[in-house]
């Protein structure tokens, strides 16, 4: 490592800075997508040692005192009459744009000899100055930090070397600025081997150090600025310069020198505030020159095409170009997480929903069928939909409906399975017909309002579910409240015969040819006394078998640990221990991770937690039924007519809930960018609706939750960040491979119940919580509520509190939130049948909005355009001051300094 030992002689001190920036010419004249500044130097002439003080990729880092290390990055402050005096050098000074040369030695003999005009030195001297321009840098002894700060530049970075220092022998100060074109690798100069296209040097007499110091310092931040170094790269001459400077002089913000300690480090920030307003010129009238982009989803996608099956066509050549992409971009460790997470958190819910289904049908659709229904679905979903970011669920009206539609077969003596597939095939051909006439594009009138009134009700019920669950384990493993030490002795749990067998139990023991005279009950083990139907004696008994001892505790242990530990290791990435690759594997493993460590931790300690069931054995439920289900079976030819009117219902369910997740999967927000397909995703849902009615299987539609946590378990942040930026937001990792193999492997679980048979059931139940909590982030309805309790003062600056009165945006949460408790009451009752013509209902209750609220006020709080797309537009809008900073030095005396101490050279090379 180059040594980092300083000398000091007679005061001779020459300061370098570098600076590193992106571009992606090589000619110079267009702008970098992305600026980045290098390091700044100071050498000391009597031994000749460059030595680096400072740098920037984006925020400044400086070398500290002791010599081995980079301070943090943080916010560069500059000094504004060194800001003055900058500009006073380019008005003055050389400047050189597009030089040609290949070393820094030709820098150094263009600059000294034949641009600089020293009269008051002589020729030995002027060789001097320039031979100080040759001096290699001597970094701080990091090691291999080089090749670490090496991958947060950005392919094509070019730098920016800033070269300031003294010299006795000069009287006044010398001054270039040079771009090089093309940008030339100058070895040593720079602590990675990057090509440099600027050079600024100022060289001056002895006893203004510090002066100089501040100068170095604000060319090498103007250099950073998203403004300025597009300026640098198109300067056509010294105006040019100076303009950037004025634009720059012209937004900066002064701190009264009593309020604030300039040497005070300040943090940057998590979010970097927009520059578009800067960038975007003013028409006369005051407007932007670009007209505002208006949000929604009314893109290419749900525009009608007036011919039939037309936007189904349209999707399928939208996203056929994508589809090799779809499984090459899938070759990530954060697929694979995503894939391990989901897999675990849709095969609880599947289970579930097949053992109620099994219970609400006597075993004619349970378990087994659910999981078979569900991976054959999600395969052909995932394969071929317009969007295979969506994952597919069971939803609870579904079972209402099932349960209704099963009591009434009973009562009128018609086959269960025959019927259902023919309100299936009924559900599908709509679904199809939906499809045809382009019904999919009614999607545009679904706004914001109706969206997170649907997700925030979905995400509630998640976590209501999961605490339900929860409690519901005591009543299976219930605490023994009249225990007592001094008779633990004389506790027994016993089986006996029931008294009073209900009909159920004895149809059970006739089934079975169990005799209950014959049994000996007293001998028979909790599982076979749960088996036979026995009852438990006794006073260790509980209402379902002995009391087992900390399985409740145990169990809410483990649920608030899984919540805790998945949401402490998802946020790990923002942590600062560990490197940063090790932190992004770490949250993108974190359920998974959680789920392991709870499985061995219950599994080492081993209390007798519930744990997740799997069937074992692929074949229907009953022996009485297979594989195929004929529509019509047993039941009159009238009743293959007679199901359409509940289809429609159906179908109506179908709609909305694939919709309405589809238009949360599709947000703008996501900067999706291969498209989307929502007659597609229709058609695939449809035709397997249609396909599992006919195999006696549940049907599956888009799951609101489990679809946004796909979405956010694959969120794609910038690799390349400069040391103190915080990771931008890339996008979504769109591919088919994660829903794929999630639904691939739920397909085989039957073959690895050894394995799942160790995962406890609290464990799922607080995956389940976090699921809902952490989709409940970034929808605005939450964050309009936690408005009502706080003071003006403190609440945050949202876009739509800048335009809307305070009143109006509670009165809109107060609609929507009544919206919301209606849909809550209606999904938890006996009515959840009609869930689905709420949720459509709440379509109607939007557009009567506009009659309380004006068009712009509904603008701000029903758009669907992203809030930081909004401020970003917002901040666009001409600034109305504009002032002339050549005019307001000219007034002072300021403006002469350079003038009266300089007579250099201004000629352009």
């Amino acid at each position: 490592p180059p040594s980092h030992r300083r000398h000091r002689h007679h005061g001779h001190r020459h300061r370098k800075r570098s600076r590193e920036r992106d571009s992606g010419v090589e000619d110079g004249h267009e702008s970098p997508s992305y600026s980045n500044i290098h390091p700044s130097f100071m050498n000391y002439s009597l031994n000749h040692v460059c030595v680096s003080l400072s740098r920037w990729l984006k925020f400044e880092e400086d070398v500290e005192d002791g010599g081995e290390r980079w301070s943090k990055p943080y916010v560069a402050t500059l000094s504004l009459h060194s800001l003055f005096e900058l500009r006073g050098c380019i008005i003055n000074g050389t400047v050189m744009l597009d030089m040609r040369a290949s070393s820094l030695e030709e820098i150094a003999v263009f600059s000294s000899l034949k641009r600089f005009r020293l009269p008051s030195v002589c020729s030995g001297k002027r060789d001097y100055a320039s031979n100080t321009l040759w001096l290699k840098p001597s970094f701080p002894d990091i090691g291999l930090f080089y090749l670490h700060f090496m991958k947060k530049i950005p392919p094509g970075a070019e730098a920016s070397n800033v070269l300031v220092g003294e010299l006795e022998f000069l009287d006044r100060p010398v001054v270039a600025f040079v771009r090089l074109s093309p940008a030339v690798l100058l070895n040593g100069l720079a602590e990675v081997p990057i090509t440099t296209r600027f050079l600024f040097i100022l060289l001056g007499p002895l006893g203004k150090g510090p002066q100089y110091h501040e100068i170095g310092r604000s060319i090498a931040t103007l250099m950073t600025d998203e403004v300025f170094h597009d300026v640098a790269y198109k300067a056509k001459d010294r105006n040019d310069l100076i303009a950037g400077i004025d634009e720059f002089l012209d937004q900066v913000t002064v701190l009264p020198p009593g309020e604030w300690d300039p040497s005070i480090r300040i943090e940057p920030p998590k979010n970097v505030p927009s520059q578009e307003k800067r960038k975007i010129p003013a028409v006369p009238n005051g407007e932007l020159a670009e007209p505002e982009e208006h949000g929604g989803h009314g893109g290419p996608e749900l525009q009608r095409t007036g011919r039939l099956f037309g936007g189904l066509v349209l999707d399928v050549k939208r996203k056929a170009p994508h589809f090799l992409s779809d499984f090459t971009d899938a070759l990530s460790l954060q697929c694979l997480a995503s894939f391990l997470f989901l897999y675990c958190a849709c095969m609880s819910p599947v289970i579930t929903f097949g053992g109620l289904l099994g219970e609400a049908t006597e075993g004619r659709i349970s378990a087994i069928e659910s999981l078979f229904g569900a991976s054959m679905t999600g395969i052909a979903y995932s394969f071929f939909a317009g969007q295979p970011l969506t994952i597919l669920g069971s939803t609870g009206p579904v079972l209402v409906f099932e349960k209704i539609l099963f009591k009434f077969c009973k009562e009128y003596g018609l086959s269960y399975l025959s019927l259902r597939a023919c309100i299936g095939l009924w559900t599908a051909f709509l679904c199809l017909l939906l499809v045809a006439t382009d019904a999919s594009s009614l999607v545009c009138y679904i706004t914001r309002f109706t969206e997170e009134a649907f997700a925030s009700l979905i995400c509630i019920i998640f976590i209501y579910e999961a605490l339900e669950k929860l409690i519901h384990l005591g009543e299976t493993y219930p605490i023994n409240m009249n225990n007592n030490l001094e008779k633990l002795t004389t506790y027994r749990c016993s089986c006996i015969e029931p008294a009073n067998p209900s009909n159920a139990t004895l149809q059970y023991w006739e089934q079975n040819n169990i005799s209950a005279p014959e049994i000996f009950w007293e001998a028979l083990e909790v599982q076979d006394c749960i088996e036979k139907k026995g009852e438990f004696v006794g006073s260790a008994c509980g209402p379902h078998g002995p009391y087992v001892p900390d399985v409740l505790f145990w169990s809410i242990v483990l649920f608030f640990s899984t919540v805790a530990m998945a949401a402490f290791l998802k946020e790990f990435k923002t942590s600062r221990y560990f490197p940063t690759k090790v932190r992004a594997i770490i949250s993108d493993f974190a359920v998974f991770i959680t789920i392991f460590t709870m499985v061995l931790v219950d599994y080492a300690l081993g209390v007798p937690s519930p744990k997740l069931k799997v069937p074992n054995v692929f074949k229907p439920t009953r022996d009485d039924r297979g594989w195929f289900v004929n529509p019509l079976g047993p039941n009159p030819w009238w009743t293959c007519v007679i199901t359409v009117i509940p289809a429609l219902l159906c179908t109506i369910l179908i709609f909305m809930d694939q919709q309405i997740t589809a238009v949360i999967i599709n947000r703008k927000e996501h900067k999706l960018k291969k498209g989307c397909g929502y007659h597609l995703d229709l058609f695939m849902v449809g035709v397997m609706l249609g396909v599992c009615s006919l195999m006696g299987l549940p049907w599956f539609v888009a799951a609101t939750v489990l679809s946004i946590t796909h979405v956010n378990s694959l969120k794609l942040e910038s690799e390349c960040s400069a040391p103190g930026e915080q990771p931008k937001f890339l996008g979504i990792r769109e591919q088919r491979v994660t829903g794929l193999m999630i639904f691939l492997l739920m397909g085989c679980s039957v073959f690895m119940t050894s394995v799942l048979k160790f995962i406890p059931m609290p464990v799922l139940y607080g995956v389940f919580l976090y699921m809902g909590a952490s989709s409940l982030r970034g929808i605005q309805f939450f964050d309009r509520l936690r408005l009502f309790g706080m003071p003006a003062k403190h609440q945050p600056d949202f876009i739509y509190l800048r335009h809307v009165p305070l009143r109006k945006v509670h009165l809109f949460t107060i609609i929507q939130l009544s919206c919301l408790v209606l849909l809550w009451v209606i999904k938890t009752s006996r009515a959840a049948i009609v869930f689905p013509m709420m949720v459509l209902a709440l379509v109607f209750i939007r557009k009567l909005l506009d009659f309380i609220f004006t068009k712009r006020e509904l603008s701000w709080l029903d758009d669907l355009m992203p809030e930081s797309k909004k401020k970003k537009l917002e901040d666009a809008e001409d600034d109305p001051s504009n002032i002339n900073i050549t005019d307001e030095m000219s007034k002072g005396s300021f403006g002469s300094t350079w003038n009266s101490k300089t007579d250099l050279n201004t000629k352009r090379f």
